[in-house]
């Protein structure tokens, strides 16, 4: 069992590292690694089930009883953010209002479900970063039409049935589940489930990243010196975006659990829901933006978490 741990340990460890090797072996094996999109979402929901084990019901209820980083994360990722990158976009490629678009559409949909799973590897508030996963999701189905509409002139028919099923199968059920698990056993699923179960999780997450950053080759092959510049653009606004949520959480006056799962919060995008989005309603122009954020995404997160650990060190840590 120690050795089982040491794995999930190095995995948390040195994500800043596997994250990059992750897109690369994507990029390199993409009809390979392909094969694995079947188990993505049994994957995702797998994560969010093991984050959920060390939630409970009583700390939920705290985290909605002080709803000010909550609504300040959702505010964030649901308005501020995706009206600045449009703003920026608009200025830099208002020649090309299909790039503009999938900019727009990268950072208008929900919070990302490893948001969960960043959380627990940086000592966040793991209740809080679930409520706002949650709301996030619940959310997103009147909250991305109507930015596109008020900021484009966009009209999409979300497949609401689609989306829902998607959220209760890999988000709602699995933190339900997880939650009412530690709940029902007095605390002794987060004593002796969830660690056993962490690398398992954390393997996953690496699977899933790997998973979803296949989608990326074919565009890499076809760059174009536009296309560099939306690379350059998506890389610089999301790790901004993380940026935001922390220093909201520092003006707040948040304790440091709380200022990593609004870290993660506002930084975090769930593209797999934006790539479908752009595939089933948009040009495939729309497509690039949306999906290149796969190669930085997860690196940052990694960053983001060894920042966080020396700005703000853990009680008992060395700074």
């Amino acid at each position: 069992m120690g050795a089982w741990r040491a794995i999930g340990d190095y995995i948390g460890h040195h994500m800043m590292w596997i994250s990059p090797a992750c897109v690369l072996v994507a990029c390199l094996f993409p009809d390979q690694v392909s094969l694995l999109h079947p188990a993505v979402t049994p994957l995702f929901a797998f994560v969010s089930f093991q984050g959920a084990l060390s939630n409970t019901l009583g700390s939920s209820r705290d985290a909605l009883a002080r709803p000010l980083p909550i609504l300040v994360t959702l505010a964030l990722s649901i308005a501020a953010l995706p009206a600045l990158a449009f703003a920026l976009a608009s200025l830099l490629f208002g020649f090309d209002q299909q790039i503009v678009c999938g900019i727009l559409l990268e950072y208008s949909v929900p919070v990302a479900a490893l948001t969960v799973m960043w959380c627990g590897i940086g000592g966040g508030n793991q209740a809080l970063s679930l409520v706002i996963l949650l709301a996030s999701s619940l959310l997103s189905p009147v909250t991305l039409p109507l930015t596109l509409r008020l900021l484009m002139g966009q009209t999409i028919q979300v497949d609401l049935t689609s989306m829902m099923l998607n959220l209760l199968l890999t988000v709602a059920i699995p933190v339900v589940v997880g939650t009412l698990t530690n709940d029902l056993s007095h605390g002794s699923a987060k004593r002796r489930l969830a660690p056993p179960l962490a690398p398992a999780a954390r393997i996953a997450m690496v699977a899933i990243i790997t998973t979803n950053a296949s989608g990326i080759a074919p565009y890499l092959r076809g760059l174009t010196p536009v296309l560099v510049a939306v690379m350059a653009f998506i890389a610089l606004f999301s790790a901004t975006a993380y940026l935001w949520g922390f220093v909201a959480a520092r003006l707040l006056r948040q304790p440091r659990d709380v200022t990593v799962s609004m870290t993660f919060g506002a930084g975090m995008r769930n593209i797999s829901a934006g790539a479908v989005i752009a595939a089933n309603y948009f040009p495939p122009e729309v497509m690039f933006p949306v999906v290149i954020g796969t190669l930085f995404q997860q690196v940052q997160a990694a960053t983001y978490d060894r920042v966080l650990a020396r700005a703000l060190p853990r009680q008992g840590a060395g700074a």
